[in-house]
């Protein structure tokens, strides 16, 4: 059996394809893959529909857009085995503002700040916007107040918390937690405490589905296999897994940064799609405008 898959950009709260791919768990399940080196976030979603690639890895949210927006046939987005199930970005502040106050920072205080948002991809100020709107508070009235900045990249966000041009700011690890070990700022809200939002699965074409299924299934057992392995051997043995993908990023920050995702339970400890959370990132995605129709669970999701 073997299957192509195209790699997605590379970011450390995708660690867990990282340690499939280092620990021959495919190998196990009689699977061969071809990896393909990655690109732009989303950018091998063309490549899937048109069946150049069988699969590749990202958020559900392209599906439930690919539903929206084009025909249903049989180039039609569907997700196989989740990797991560909760939101992995955090809300940042300088370290002397954070150390202010007494608990962990609320919608409506974020309400009354100068807010910087990840520009790269769309997800995580949607689902932010859904937590605000859970509060009580429309995030359009932030926008209309100029209190949030939505074109800069995380690492000009840190240069605008630096320059005090921001209060806070939205980064994803390894950022958060070289940050943390630098002094200069500290965590005030970790979007995975919301629970449940399905962040990260496979993605393939229903075509390629229909003839490549024991494969594909084969290939949601080897990511149920790296899983245990996680729970089993813990964060630093994936940080020492994970390290020669980010040599720029000291060993004590990747220990750090894995030990939050697995504690604050970032990462899926099984490869079944999480229709609860799934159903949080429709809901953030509809409320946002992102789509204009709710996909059901069972059109974009495949039961292997």
């Amino acid at each position: 059996m073997r299957l192509r898959i195209a790699e997605n950009f590379e970011a450390l709260f995708y660690a867990p394809l990282y340690a499939l791919q280092a620990g021959g768990f495919a190998q196990q399940e009689n699977l061969t893959i071809d990896w393909l080196p990655p690109g732009s976030p989303g950018g091998a979603i063309d490549a899937v529909r048109a069946g150049e690639v069988d699969l590749t890895w990202g958020g559900p949210m392209r599906v439930l857009r690919d539903r929206d927006s084009l025909p249903d046939d049989d180039a039609s987005l569907i997700c196989v085995g989740e990797v991560v199930g909760r939101d992995p970005f955090l809300l940042m502040m300088r370290a002397e503002d954070a150390a202010r106050r007494s608990a962990q920072m609320s919608m409506h205080d974020l309400a009354s700040l100068r807010l910087s948002v990840v520009s790269e991809v769309p997800t995580p100020w949607l689902c932010l916007q859904q937590d605000l709107r859970d509060a009580g508070i429309d995030p359009a009235d932030m926008v209309a107040g100029g209190r949030v900045a939505t074109g800069l990249s995380m690492t000009d966000q840190i240069d605008a918390l630096r320059g005090g041009a921001v209060d806070v700011i939205q980064l994803f690890e390894p950022h958060v937690s070289r940050l943390e070990r630098d002094g200069f700022a500290s965590v005030v809200y970790a979007a995975s405490t919301r629970g449940a939002c399905c962040y990260t699965t496979f993605i393939t074409a229903r075509r390629t589905l229909a003839r490549h299924r024991q494969p594909v299934a084969a290939l949601q057992r080897a990511l149920g296999r790296a899983q245990q392995w996680i729970a089993t051997e813990g964060p630093d043995a994936l940080a020492q897994c994970i390290a020669p993908r980010f040599p720029g990023v000291s060993l004590d920050v990747l220990r750090a940064a894995v030990s939050r995702y697995v504690s604050s339970g970032v990462w899926s400890t099984s490869p079944q799609v999480s229709r609860h959370g799934v159903d949080r990132l429709r809901e953030s995605l509809l409320a946002g405008g992102f789509v204009q129709q709710a996909a059901a669970f069972d059109s974009i999701v495949a039961p292997l």
